[in-house]
C-alpha cells in the first residue's frame, strides 16, 4: 500500500513537473513572439494607443475571468473517480447517458463549463455597453474604436467556447496538448497585429487599435479550431462527449438537470464572488489609471507591465497553475473525509521547494533587476519611450514582482484546499484587502503625489497583506492535520539576507536615470554577475 502510494505520487509530481515544463513554453513562446511583434511596431505607436490598447485588453480580460475563473477554480477540485474501462466506452453512443467512474467525472466538468459561455453572453452585452457609452470623446474618436470593441466582443465569445476542451485539458493534465494549440495561436495573434500595423504604417492608414481587436479574433479562431481538432479523441477513450449530456449517477439529486452538479455549482458561486473581488484588486491599477489618468500615462503603465512583468507571466503563472492542480489533485480526495498524510507532505514539500526558489529570486532581484530593466528598455523602445519617469516606473516594478510570485503561489494553495465556510471568510477578507488598496493608492497617489509609481507601491501593500493572510491559512491548515509551516523552513540563509539587503540598498540610494553608453551597461552587467555569483 505504501509502495503503491509512492508511485502514484511520483507520477502525480512527474506530471505536475512536465506540465509545469509545457506552461512555461507556452508563456515563453508566447511572449517571446509578442515581445518581437512590439518590437516592430512599439517604435510607431504613440503612448496614447498603448494606453487605449491596454483598455481594450482590460475589457477582454475582464469578461473571460468574471466569465470563467471561478468555474475553472471549482473543476479542479473535481475528483477523476474511479478508472473508466475504455475499451467498453470506446464505441458508445454519443447521445447515450453517461455512466460512472472517470466517465462521468469528465462529463460533469464538460457540462459545466458550458455555464463559463452562458455567463459570458450578458457580461459581454453589458461590458460592451459601458466601454462604447462612457468612453473619453478622445478614445471615441479613435479610428475603428467601436469596431474594436465589436470585435473583441465576439473573441471574448469564442474563446469562452473553448472551455469544455480546456477542463478536461486540466482535469488529465494533457499541457502537451494544450501547448500544441496555444503556441500557435500566440504566434498568429502577433503576427496579425504586426502586420496590420507594418501595412498601416506603409500606407499612412490611421488604422486606431483596430490591430489589436484583430488580433484577438484570430486568437480566439485559433484556440477553438485547435482544440476541435485535437481533443475528440480524448472523448472517445474516455467515454465522454464535449456537448452537455445527461448523467445517470446512483444519486440523481446530486445534479441540476441531470447534468450539472450541484457540489461544482455551489463551490463555483462561493468562489465567484471571491474572484470578482480577487479581479478587482488585481485590475485596480488598471482601472484607476483608465479613470484618473491621462492616455498617455496609461500607456507608459502598461508598457511598465508588460516589461516588468515578463518573468511573472513566463515562470511564475505556469508554476501557479500547475501547481494548484497538482494541491487540488492531492488534497481533495473526493469522498474521503481528509486527505491522508503522506498526501500533506508531498503537497508541503512542493509548496516549500517553491518557496525557497522564489526567496532566493528575490534576493537577486531585489538589486539588480531594476537597474538592468531600464537600460534594456532604452535600447528597445528608443527615444520616445525614454524618460526619467519610465525608468523609475520599471525600477519599482521590479520590486512587485517578488511580491506577485509569493501571493501566487500561496493563494494556489487556499484555492486548492479551502471549504465553502473558508472562501466565504476569505471573501469577507478580500473587502478589507480591498480597502487597504484603496487607502493605500489614495496615500501614494493624491497625499504623496507619486503618480504610477503610487500604484505600483499600492499594489505592493496589496500583494503584501494577501500573502500574510495566505501563509496565515497554510499554516493553520497544515497545523489541523498535524503539521505546519515555519518562516525558518522556507527562508533563505541569513547571510543571503543580510547581502540582499546590503545590495538593494545600494541600488536605491544610486538611483536615477541609467546612462546608455557602452560602458556603462557593460559596467552593471559586470557587477550583477558578480553579486549573482557571490549569493
Amino acid at each position: 500500500m505504501v509502495q503503491s502510494d509512492k508511485n502514484r505520487f511520483g507520477r502525480m509530481l512527474k506530471s505536475s513537473v512536465s506540465g509545469t515544463a509545457f506552461l512555461i513554453m507556452i508563456q515563453l513562446t508566447s511572449r517571446i513572439v509578442t515581445f518581437i511583434a512590439n518590437q516592430l511596431i512599439l517604435r510607431e505607436l504613440s503612448p496614447a494607443i498603448v494606453g487605449i490598447a491596454a483598455q481594450l485588453e482590460l475589457y477582454l480580460t475582464t469578461i473571460l475571468y468574471f466569465s470563467r475563473e471561478s468555474i475553472r477554480v471549482a473543476i479542479q477540485r473535481q475528483p477523476s473517480g474511479a478508472v473508466v474501462d475504455k475499451e467498453e466506452h470506446s464505441g458508445a453512443d454519443p447521445n447515450r447517458e453517461i455512466g460512472t467512474g472517470n466517465s462521468t467525472a469528465s462529463q460533469s466538468v464538460v457540462n459545466i463549463s458550458y455555464l463559463s459561455l452562458g455567463m459570458g453572453i450578458p457580461m459581454t452585452m453589458a461590458l460592451a455597453v459601458f466601454y462604447v457609452h462612457f468612453a473619453s470623446e478622445k478614445v471615441s474618436e479613435t479610428p475603428f474604436y467601436h469596431t474594436s470593441v465589436a470585435i473583441t466582443s465576439v473573441a471574448s465569445l469564442l474563446e469562452l467556447g473553448v472551455e469544455p476542451f480546456f477542463a478536461v485539458v486540466q482535469q488529465y493534465m494533457l499541457y502537451e496538448k494544450r501547448a500544441l494549440v496555444e503556441m500557435p495561436a500566440a504566434f498568429v495573434k502577433s503576427t496579425v497585429v504586426c502586420s496590420t500595423f507594418i501595412w498601416a504604417s506603409k500606407t499612412s492608414f490611421n488604422v486606431g487599435i483596430f490591430p489589436f481587436a484583430l488580433g484577438h479574433l484570430c486568437h480566439s479562431l485559433i484556440l477553438i479550431g485547435g482544440y476541435a481538432a485535437t481533443m475528440p479523441s480524448t472523448a472517445r477513450k474516455g467515454g465522454f462527449s464535449f456537448l452537455p449530456m445527461r448523467i445517470n449517477p446512483s444519486k440523481r439529486s446530486r445534479y441540476l438537470a441531470g447534468r450539472f452538479s450541484y457540489q461544482l455549482i455551489s463551490l463555483s458561486a462561493n468562489v465567484f464572488v471571491q474572484s470578482a473581488v480577487k479581479h478587482l484588486l488585481t485590475q485596480g491599477d488598471s482601472m484607476i489609471l483608465a479613470a484618473m489618468s491621462s492616455l498617455e500615462d496609461q500607456g507608459i503603465y502598461s508598457l511598465a507591465s508588460n516589461y516588468g512583468g515578463l518573468v511573472a507571466r513566463i515562470i511564475f503563472q505556469p508554476i501557479e497553475e500547475s501547481s494548484r492542480a497538482l494541491f487540488a489533485s492531492l488534497l481533495n480526495p473526493g469522498e474521503v473525509s481528509a486527505p491522508d498524510p503522506s498526501s500533506i507532505d508531498v503537497a508541503k514539500d512542493h509548496l516549500i521547494g517553491i518557496l525557497r526558489a522564489y526567496g532566493l529570486l528575490s534576493v537577486i532581484v531585489f538589486p539588480l533587476a531594476p537597474s538592468l530593466v531600464p537600460r534594456v528598455l532604452h535600447l528597445l523602445g528608443g527615444h520616445r519611450w525614454t524618460s526619467i519617469q519610465v525608468d523609475r516606473l520599471l525600477m519599482m516594478y521590479c520590486y512587485y514582482i517578488p511580491f506577485l510570485a509569493f501571493n501566487g503561489i500561496t493563494e494556489a494553495f487556499v484555492s486548492s484546499t479551502a471549504s465553502p465556510l473558508e472562501l466565504r471568510k476569505q471573501t469577507g477578507w478580500m473587502g478589507a484587502f480591498s480597502a487597504s488598496f484603496i487607502l493605500a493608492a489614495y496615500i501614494f497617489l493624491k497625499i504623496c503625489n507619486m503618480g504610477a509609481q503610487g500604484l505600483v507601491w499600492a499594489n505592493i501593500v496589496n500583494m503584501a497583506v494577501r500573502t500574510v493572510w495566505s501563509y496565515v491559512f497554510i499554516d493553520s491548515y497544515l497545523r489541523r492535520h498535524q503539521n505546519g509551516l515555519a518562516l525558518a523552513e522556507f527562508s533563505p540563509r541569513l547571510c543571503t539576507q543580510v547581502a540582499g539587503l546590503l545590495a538593494t540598498s545600494i541600488t536605491v540610494s544610486n538611483s536615477g536615470s541609467p546612462n546608455n553608453d557602452f560602458h556603462d551597461i557593460f559596467r552593471a552587467i559586470a557587477l550583477n554577475t558578480a553579486y549573482v555569483i557571490l549569493v
